[in-house]
């Protein structure tokens, strides 16, 4: 399924998470000024979808204290979809008055995840996306955020273990009649396997339809991450997250470190004919500003030190090379 972004057509959303998820999962806190390097530079790749913060008390996560200003800065920027991450109502009201495009909020499959996470049981979770959405549909509809809930832990749990999938689709249910717009399925702490996602995928699809669920957020902490990205686009989804260099996980999720590697993912999908429309050479420019903010944070990847292969060309060449020889 093709879609358009920013004017090009694309086959895959990438969307880039690591301003949120890899910086929440640090110790070091990345100057403002560096995020608005780092998000120029990923735009400037061609990324079309940044979640740039999160809405959250600066005492509990003092590496995302100017998220506000960093929704300003993004917002700016020409054809990037600003997405950021809230915990409960007030800090949806934040994320709507700084204007952000789209709002998540992470209602996690094992409850113990869930009071970790965030303090709340699973009907108070509930509760609060029965509030935020209130709370956008008095929005003005030219101005109004697309509003997600991310079954966190959809996938496995490191403190409860296994997640039956039948309490995941409950809460997906649960979720579009409190009023979110769509569902993202999050393997938190790198547990899914392929055969998984794809029966997960469908199982939730048969509850709530295909159109409220595109998208799906991996980690890499077993190895399965690119493995599982090739099994959400056999059975259909249409979005992926992934993190620049790599960097983050979960903080309220012991071992769950790893998120998919943006360069790497791009590289996957290119190579298989599907087009992103992001520049893989742009986006390792992009990885170096993240080395200069961050010295000595791991990070990790393939293709930023192997290099692209002799002859690569995107999808999106290929496509128009074989245009001209059909002409």
């Amino acid at each position: 399924m093709s879609a358009v972004a920013a004017g090009i057509e694309i086959d895959v959303l990438v969307s880039e998470v690591g301003p949120r998820d890899g910086l929440q999962s640090i110790s070091p806190v990345m100057s403002t000024a560096d995020k608005k390097a780092w998000i120029d530079a990923l735009a400037a790749a061609g990324v079309r979808e940044i979640e740039v913060g999160s809405f959250v008390p600066a005492k509990l996560l003092p590496q995302l204290a100017d998220t506000d200003q960093i929704v300003a800065h993004a917002r700016a920027i020409p054809g990037v979809v600003v997405a950021v991450l809230v915990p409960n109502l007030k800090g949806a009201l934040r994320a709507v008055e700084t204007g952000a495009h789209k709002i998540t909020i992470p209602v996690s499959v094992s409850e113990s995840h869930s009071l970790r996470n965030v303090r709340r049981s699973h009907a108070q979770m509930i509760d609060e996306v029965r509030a935020i959405a209130s709370m956008i549909a008095e929005v003005p509809r030219a101005s109004r955020p697309s509003f997600e809930v991310g079954l966190s832990t959809a996938f496995g749990c490191a403190i409860e273990g296994p997640v039956q999938e039948r309490k995941v689709v409950e809460l997906a249910e649960m979720a579009i009649r409190a009023g979110a717009d769509e569902v993202g399925l999050s393997d938190t702490t790198g547990y899914g396997n392929p055969t998984q996602v794809r029966n997960l995928t469908r199982a939730v699809w048969s509850a709530i339809g295909r159109e409220r669920l595109s998208g799906i957020h991996l980690h890499n902490t077993r190895g399965q991450g690119l493995a599982n990205v090739v099994a959400a686009l056999d059975v259909g989804l249409t979005t992926v997250d992934a993190s620049l260099g790599g960097i983050g996980g979960c903080p309220f999720a012991p071992g769950a470190s790893g998120n998919i590697v943006t360069e790497d993912l791009v590289f996957l999908l290119e190579a298989m004919g599907l087009r992103t429309g992001i520049d893989i050479m742009k986006l390792i420019e992009a990885r170096g500003v993240l080395e200069r903010a961050l010295p000595g944070e791991a990070l990790y990847g393939f293709v930023a030190s192997a290099g692209l292969p002799l002859g690569f060309a995107p999808a999106s060449e290929r496509a128009a090379v074989g245009a001209s020889e059909i002409v």
